[in-house]
């Protein structure tokens, strides 16, 4: 977008009708963004949302370029020229089969998965290197057996039994699948955080802004 069109963008602002282009990666859109949507649209129907799945740094590149009004990401990023509002730490929890033998402990901790093959997403998701990096903070490097591109894929591969995996928590609360089971980690828990990312160089609608107050509220229904 160019000066000329945020100029026109401003002329033309009435806070109730307008385009809002927003981004977040593949491990937070499906579980996140339908219920913010749909909320949002409830209270401003004139308004027009346009959905972009990417990776982060595709997310990050379209931010700068203006081409993005606001972006769901997961921390860290290297955000020197854009604006970050945390909105919420999110667990994240071990993925198994069902009837695996961890599946009956009370507590489970790194030590019990250290000799387990992972299921995890391929180096494109920052999620593999939240879990890679959490494990080598206790000096625990995850033996990696198979890597895809799909969160869905994760999930079913570990249902199928091919290895272990840790997957957030919001992908459980939609997943219906009696076959795998989620279980929380011990001493710590493993977490990402969640953030919105906006270019704060361009212009800022009042509709935008009211969309960044609906996130933060909706925010509130995933923080514990």
């Amino acid at each position: 977008m160019s000066i000329i069109d945020d100029t026109l963008s401003e002329i033309t602002d009435d806070g109730q009708s307008g385009r809002i282009r927003v981004g977040a990666i593949p491990t937070i859109a499906p579980y996140f963004l339908p219920g913010l949507l749909q909320q949002f649209a409830s209270a401003f129907p004139l308004a027009r949302l346009l959905v972009q799945e990417e990776t982060t740094q595709s997310l990050l590149q379209r931010l700068t370029q203006g081409e993005l009004d606001l972006a769901i990401l997961a921390l860290p990023i290297p955000a020197k020229y854009l604006e970050v509002e945390i909105l919420f730490d999110e667990e994240l929890l071990l993925l198994m089969p069902a009837g695996h033998p961890l599946s009956h402990k009370r507590q489970i901790k790194l030590d019990d998965i250290q000799s387990l093959p992972f299921v995890l997403l391929d180096e494109a998701h920052c999620l593999s290197d939240n879990i890679v990096s959490f494990c080598r903070q206790r000096e625990f490097q995850p033996v990696s057996m198979e890597k895809t591109s799909q969160l869905t894929m994760v999930q079913e591969l570990v249902t199928l039994g091919h290895g272990i995996s840790m997957v957030p928590a919001m992908a459980q609360a939609i997943d219906k699948n009696k076959q795998r089971l989620y279980r929380s980690l011990t001493n710590p828990k493993p977490t990402r955080t969640i953030a919105a990312v906006w270019n704060p160089y361009r212009f800022q609608s009042k509709l935008l802004q009211e969309f960044r107050k609906t996130i933060h509220r909706y925010s509130a229904t995933f923080a514990k």
